[in-house]
């Protein structure tokens, strides 16, 4: 059956018929796409045993269709003007519950914990808003535990960083932070011509699937992150150099020499246990002066 929400000429009358546009500052662009639409919801596997996280549903055009296939889906949309669109959009729908909020300041286990009971899984489903990617991702996978699986659209050249691979130039800490909680992969690409309004960059869906249970095991965590974030501040520089903005360079030029890291390494080189071992070994040896 035709999804009629994620149809060109229904958007362009439903913005035209409310008197509202896209709008720049919540990263607004209608995915149009009937195919693509469906490749995202059949390609993240939900079905009635999944409670879905969406966020910034729009008009609903992925919403309705992941309505049809999960057991429930919690949207959240922080665009006011949207909400009675929504409703109106999905009215046939009994198992939704649109929440007008920022995904920032939500408490979303509070929320998920008011359906869990009733699924076996937590998926999370979303076009997200290309200017908060990165804090939305980071974000979730601090605060909550529950979510197993999370598909996501974003702008082609972040999916890029947080699917990469060492010595590429798309490698980065959000990398390593992705890594280390589970297994990324890019799932769809989407040209810039499937949205309304067309954006300045070609998107990219991707998968990742959280590990069961803990893979890595840096001695402080804290500290792992910190480490790799400092090891990327400028890619062109060496490690010496990008760590000596915290730490001695004497201290630093033993720890590789120790770790038999050859003196002039950047960070793109190393792979996630590579900075295990030297956050531990900073962990162990390095004393505040």
């Amino acid at each position: 059956m035709q999804n009629k929400v994620g149809n060109e000429t229904f958007i362009n009358n439903t913005l035209k018929d409310n008197n509202i546009k896209a709008k720049k500052k919540f990263g607004q662009n209608f995915l149009k796409d009937s195919k693509v639409l469906s490749s995202i919801v059949e390609k993240s596997e939900v079905d009635k045993e999944t409670l879905v996280i969406e966020i910034g549903p729009g008009l609903g055009s992925l919403t309705e269709l992941l309505c049809e296939k999960a057991g429930f889906v919690i949207a959240y949309e922080i665009d006011n003007d949207l909400i009675p669109i929504l409703n109106d959009n999905l009215s046939k729908h009994n198992n939704i519950e649109i929440i007008n909020k920022d995904i920032l300041e939500v408490d979303i286990n509070e929320d998920i914990n008011k359906y869990i009971k009733d699924y076996k899984k937590v998926y999370l489903v979303a076009n997200l808003p290309y200017y908060i990617t990165t804090p939305i991702i980071l974000g979730l996978l601090s605060k909550t535990s529950l979510i197993k699986r999370y598909v996501m659209m974003m702008q082609k050249e972040v999916a890029d960083r947080l699917t990469s691979k060492p010595k590429t130039k798309d490698y980065a800490a959000i990398t390593i932070a992705i890594q280390f909680r589970g297994i990324a992969k890019t799932i769809i690409n989407v040209p810039r011509s499937s949205f309304i309004p067309e954006p300045n960059v070609d998107s990219s869906v991707i998968k990742l699937d959280l590990y069961d249970e803990k893979k890595y095991f840096p001695k402080n965590d804290e500290l792992f992150f910190e480490i790799t974030r400092l090891a990327f501040n400028q890619r062109r520089k060496t490690l010496i150099n990008n760590l000596q903005n915290k730490y001695n360079k004497a201290f630093i030029q033993k720890m590789l020499e120790n770790l038999n890291y050859k003196p002039a390494i950047r960070a793109e080189e190393l792979d996630i246990n590579d900075f295990i071992s030297i956050s531990d070994y900073i962990n162990e040896n390095y004393k505040e002066e």
